[in-house]
């Protein structure tokens, strides 16, 4: 693995701690990525932020110039990533800019270009994604809401859900079944809705950890116009698989893994001789250890997708190794907390009393959907043992 930057890398890593150290407003400054901003002096700043990125070109990294993005490589990308994590700068952009752009650069009509990706890069239109449905989430090519054209507009009804920011996007990305006759990969089309059509339906879906991340939604007759397919009618199935050249190391994902583990030491040198707390940590330090090793493996899996990126190389099975363990490694570090606090471990942020701000709390009940969401963890497994190990299918 490659772990010193060339000289151009460290030219670059050297503008992008300047730019953070100079812009990044300081209400912002050290707060953890399990922390919301809270008030309006916070939402303020972070408005700030997003404004100063945007100035940069640094929205869309991954995206070509001509189209508002950086236009940057995939190594900048990764040093991007990674500085960012590394000083916990809010992330900007949103699955319009991860997901729907490089669909859009790379399938959509000049109109559409033209209308969505400027409002993308400038933050000024939200998007979410229309994919998963109640009996179609890993099997997501059975998906079953339909749209039926009608003269110049399809009429989609249906239902989907686990909808991120649904609640406060302007439009949605999503499949629907176009041809019910084709095979299941086949007659499904990508379409762009307007989240104010009539029609639409959005109810939040409230997690374990009382947030309010994920929707689910109804469609009724809703019209959508037939200039918003994108691609061609009855293949978005291969349309939503598209992407464009972007890193796909998760440094940001490893450095927060092991931000949370310094927080949980910090907080277990805080302890006062005596106290509970203090005589937990005797019980739970070779946890601690354990799970300070493994964020530094994380980062190494990082390095290993990143240099096989940059020797122009497409990682496979090693994506799903980084899944499987970032998303398992996020609940042992949450459960290693929860044993350091024990009881107290019972409080969250809602209680004075609750230690780091109830994070550790939220962590533990918010991590248990990680092995499943974004791939699950059998999933990724199958492809381990296939791709990597060359066993046969079971």
């Amino acid at each position: 693995m490659e772990f010193r930057d060339t000289p151009e890398e460290a030219a670059f890593r050297s503008e992008v701690r300047s730019f953070i150290n100079t812009k990044l407003p300081s209400t912002l400054k050290n707060v953890s990525a399990f922390e919301e901003p809270d008030d309006a002096e916070q939402m303020a700043a972070l408005r700030d932020w997003r404004t100063a990125v945007g100035q940069k070109g640094w929205t869309a990294p991954h995206w070509p110039k001509e189209y508002g993005g950086a236009g940057m490589t995939v190594t900048e990308q990764f040093v991007y990533s990674e500085e960012m994590a590394t000083a916990r700068a809010p992330q900007v952009g949103g699955s319009g800019v991860s997901m729907l752009g490089p669909v859009l650069i790379r399938y959509g009509t000049e109109e559409q270009q033209k209308e969505h990706l400027p409002r993308i890069t400038s933050g000024e239109v939200q998007w979410c994604q229309g994919y998963s449905e109640p009996g179609s989430g890993s099997d997501l090519a059975s998906l079953q809401t339909r749209a039926i054209r009608d003269g110049d507009d399809y009429v989609i009804n249906g239902q989907k859900i686990w909808t991120s920011g649904a609640h406060r996007a302007d439009w949605m990305f999503l499949l629907a079944r176009t041809d019910p006759n084709a095979p299941k990969h086949r007659g499904i089309s990508m379409l762009l809705m307007d989240m104010k059509s009539p029609g639409v339906t959005v109810q939040p879906l409230i997690t374990m950890g009382g947030d309010h991340i994920f929707n689910q939604e109804f469609f009724d007759d809703v019209r959508v116009p037939a200039k918003n397919i994108v691609g061609e009618e009855n293949r978005g199935w291969y349309v939503g698989a598209a992407l464009l050249d972007f890193e796909r190391s998760n440094i940001a994902g490893a450095i927060g893994h092991a931000h949370f583990v310094n927080d949980i030491v910090a907080l277990a040198k805080s302890a006062s001789a005596g106290s509970a707390l203090s005589h937990r940590l005797k019980r739970v330090r070779n946890e601690l250890a354990d799970r300070a090793l493994e964020a530094e493996i994380a980062r190494l899996i990082s390095y290993r997708l990143i240099t096989i990126q940059k020797r122009g190389g497409v990682p496979n099975y090693e994506a799903s190794m980084n899944k499987n363990f970032g998303a398992e490694l996020g609940q042992r570090i949450a459960t290693t907390g929860m044993h350091l606090l024990g009881m107290m471990g019972g409080l969250n942020h809602a209680s004075a009393k609750a230690l780091m701000k109830g994070r550790i709390n939220h962590a533990y009940l918010t991590t248990v959907a990680s092995t499943i969401a974004a791939g699950t963890s059998e999933v990724n497994r199958n492809v381990i043992a296939t791709r990597g190990l060359g066993l046969p299918r079971s």
